[in-house]
């Protein structure tokens, strides 16, 4: 009878156990904050004209640190043209119409837009 009563304790704390741990495992999917899912979508690919740093910018040439940080320091923007309503000279319109399939534009992500993260985001070579 004893054995009986020990499997079954053991069956018990076992089922209890697996139950505890999967609620867990979804729960941690849904604790992700904003500003995690906003990193999460620029590292899809496209840059994120009123989410990203400066330094985002440095895989277009031409466009790192002075139109990257005019872009950066011109936003909020509604539609990836409307950066074209800056004051940008001549080559640095050509410039942005080269790279304009490479960006995106979503809501500011205020954990993203604080202080001046977006134009020295503290990365040092």
């Amino acid at each position: 009878m004893k054995r009986l009563g020990t499997w079954l304790l053991a069956a018990v704390m076992a089922i209890g156990l697996l139950c505890t741990m999967a609620p867990k495992t979804a729960l941690a999917v849904e604790l992700r904050n904003a500003a995690d899912a906003k990193l999460a979508e620029q590292q899809a690919g496209l840059v994120d004209l009123n989410n990203a740093s400066v330094r985002r910018f440095q895989q277009f040439p031409g466009m790192y640190p002075t139109l990257a940080g005019k872009i950066v320091v011109g936003g909020p923007y509604e539609s990836i043209d409307d950066v074209l309503n800056l004051d940008l000279t001549q080559r640095q319109q050509e410039l942005f119409e080269k790279y304009k399939d490479n960006f995106t534009v979503t809501n500011p992500e205020v954990a993203l837009n604080v202080g001046f993260d977006r134009i020295n985001d503290g990365q040092y070579r």
